[in-house]
């Protein structure tokens, strides 16, 4: 269903494209070739008809997006679900640093010190 849509809304958009590239921003466009009075679709029709067709094909193309972001496939697998849970676990089962601001600094004790004789004392 999600590959439908994906396809679906790439026509839409080549459509909404082309129909763009057609209308003239100054009322020319596909409607000036038509300029005579006495046809079926004449200049003002087809610059109504694209303007509604650029309408709903932008329309249809919000809502097809809105759509495909809803039935996106989600990544359901026991792997991805299993490396969560490894992680959690991980984290449940951290050591945490056991600090007591309270108690005073250690300090390490001088090393004691080996005397010994001196050069040309007798023992």
């Amino acid at each position: 269903m999600y590959v439908f849509i994906s396809i679906l809304i790439l026509v839409i958009c080549v459509l909404l494209g082309l129909i763009v590239l057609v209308q003239n921003p100054k009322g020319g466009g596909l409607a000036a070739n038509f300029s005579g009075g006495t046809q079926f679709m004449g200049a003002r029709q087809t610059a109504d008809f694209l303007e509604k067709a650029s309408w709903g094909l932008a329309i249809a193309l919000l809502v097809l997006s809105l759509t495909a972001t809803m039935i996106i496939p989600r990544n359901s697998g026991t792997t991805s679900n299993q490396q969560n849970s490894e992680l959690q676990n991980m984290i449940d089962h951290a050591k945490k640093p056991e600090a007591n601001f309270m108690a005073p600094p250690v300090t390490q004790q001088p090393a004691a010190k080996t005397t010994t004789p001196e050069k040309g004392t007798k023992k």
